[in-house]
């Protein structure tokens, strides 16, 4: 029998707990911020860009600071459970919703199987780890049943419940923010060679290899994570003062941090080690490129902390994002694109079904990307497509319903929202076709997945099966395909077919994502349907405990 909207489920718990503070907040923010990015993407960014890469780090912390002040507002006005999965739900309705409810899900459940790859990339220093990768640093059979394992230990943590994690999440990342803080001060003052920056050119790729940089060579990879405190909204105790505050304050954090690495990093180099060019960079133990760098100028001592930190950093993040990923089914659930068993929580208000589908979809991770490198542009490109639908939202909730109460209120939003809409076009755009494709064609599964329960559910009367509403959602195939075509266009990644030259393509992505922009405000629902929506999710989240 079906069970009206606002009834649990016949069995098991459906609400959680608002346990988390600022400091917790604050923490799973930066905690996701600072993972592996920061032990591999100093060496990546520089590889690709030469000492350029800090333009590239500019560039991308640029785009970030506009797409989490786009976030602070909105989390700060609806402090719900898996929010950045909702927000286009509420301005679009059903298809618009349901669409990027998936690339939340999507970039959610693969960024801990990364966090599992860099583990295992520094675990090599160590003889137990022998055989676990191949020589390209693809996993091995025995990697692989590894990798499962740890997965499975991130999923097992979580069963412990939110206030627990939270917790342990926190005094974890007081770790994670200290060693790369030691880490720049050990190695600035260590050794420096200033020439380093120009021997070979400032930037000896030019533009293409400081944009290239940007979503293939971990830079915007290493500043993601901001949205975490508000996935986490639905616990926070404070949520309308605190998720603005842990968003923009995340940021800040993780922007010094990787700067200040980068800059380290380039000066700390001896010179023999790329005299060849910045594509020839080589040294003993660059799999694990911060310590193999402490080895070669003589810290072994520091070289000990970061295999330590080569296992706490990653974990933690892994940590943090089985948890987003288990709230994000949860909200899918809740705003009826996925089977009401998913809202099922246990006695610690765990949503457990969904911390099972995070390890499987992990799982699944390593068969068609195996490493931690071939995981980072795809994982950008779709974490970047997810935030994309914070900015179009925003733009119509500013529009239609202005007067709506918001602690915090972006200046110049008209202005940011649009602007943020295209960074997050040239973002994605810059990852390459050889990675877009495969989104793509990640993004074809979701919509047979919960496409398929959408129409199923609505042909059998379920009260909270969600309407289409295509006619306010029409802008969003025209601009999966208008981006895939584009990239195909382009010059950047592997099969591009170089038609569109550098400089002309980013003209193309920024035209091409306003005319969305505008349109998909205008085409929105209107402002009582809007309220409709919101009003809904209201009501399903307000069966916490």
């Amino acid at each position: 029998m079906a069970h009206s909207s606002s009834d649990p489920p016949a069995s098991g718990h459906t609400g959680l707990r608002r346990e988390v503070g600022l400091a917790g907040l604050l923490w799973a923010s930066v905690g996701a911020i600072i993972g592996s990015g920061w032990l591999f993407g100093a060496q990546k960014a520089a590889v690709a860009a030469g000492p350029a890469a800090l333009v590239s780090w500019g560039i991308g912390a640029l785009a970030i600071v506009l797409l989490a002040l786009i976030h602070a507002e909105l989390g700060g006005l609806f402090p719900v459970a898996g929010g950045t999965a909702r927000y286009p739900h509420y301005a679009f309705g059903g298809f618009a919703g349901m669409s990027f409810g998936w690339f939340t899900w999507l970039q959610a459940a693969t960024i801990a199987p990364i966090e599992v790859q860099a583990m295992i990339n520094y675990a090599q220093h160590w003889s137990w780890a022998d055989g676990l990768l191949n020589k390209n640093l693809t996993l091995t059979g025995s990697g692989f049943a590894v990798a499962a394992l740890l997965l499975g230990v991130f999923v097992a943590v979580n069963f412990l419940g939110v206030r627990l994690l939270a917790h342990t999440n926190s005094v974890a990342t007081v770790w994670k923010v200290a060693i790369p803080v030691l880490t720049i001060v050990a190695l600035g003052v260590t050794e420096f060679h200033g020439s380093n920056f120009d021997v070979h050119g400032f930037a000896p790729d030019g533009a293409k290899g400081v944009l290239a940089a940007i979503s293939t060579s971990g830079v915007i990879f290493a500043l993601l994570g901001f949205e975490q405190a508000i996935q986490w909204a639905g616990e926070s105790r404070n949520p309308r003062r605190d998720i603005p505050r842990a968003v923009l304050g995340s940021v800040a954090i993780g922007t010094v941090v990787y700067v200040l690495l980068q800059v380290v990093f380039i000066g700390a180099l001896p010179p023999e080690t790329f005299a060849g060019g910045w594509t020839t960079l080589d040294y003993p133990g660059i799999s694990g490129p911060f310590a193999g760098l402490a080895t070669l100028i003589g810290l072994g001592w520091l070289a000990t902390v970061l295999f330590i930190d080569a296992v706490i950093s990653p974990a933690g993040t892994g940590l943090v994002y089985i948890t987003s990923s288990s709230r994000v089914t949860y909200g899918l659930s809740r705003n009826g694109y996925a089977p009401q068993a998913l809202q099922y929580t246990d006695k610690r208000a765990v949503p457990w079904l969904g911390l099972l589908i995070a390890w499987v979809a992990g799982v699944l991770c390593f068969l068609p990307f195996p490493s931690w490198q071939r995981l980072v542009g795809f994982i950008t490109s779709a974490v970047v497509l997810m935030y994309a639908g914070a900015p179009l939202a925003f733009g119509v909730l500013r529009k239609r319903l202005p007067g709506m109460e918001r602690s915090y209120r972006l200046p110049g939003g008209p202005v940011v929202s649009p602007l943020a809409f295209a960074v997050a076009g040239l973002v994605i755009y810059w990852s390459g076709w050889d990675t877009l494709w495969r989104l793509g064609l990640a993004i074809v599964i979701g919509y047979a997945l919960l496409g398929g329960y959408s129409a199923y559910a609505a042909s059998k009367g379920v009260p909270n099966a969600p309407r289409m509403d295509f006619r306010a959602g029409q802008w969003l195939p025209v601009y999966l395909v208008g981006m895939g075509l584009i990239s195909w266009q382009g010059t950047f990644g592997a099969g591009a077919q170089g038609n569109l030259p550098l400089w002309w393509d980013i003209a193309v992505v920024v035209a091409f994502s306003l005319v969305v922009y505008y349109w998909a405000l205008a085409v929105a629902l209107p402002a009582e349907e809007i309220e409709r929506n919101i009003r809904g999710v209201e009501v399903v989240d307000a069966g916490g405990h």
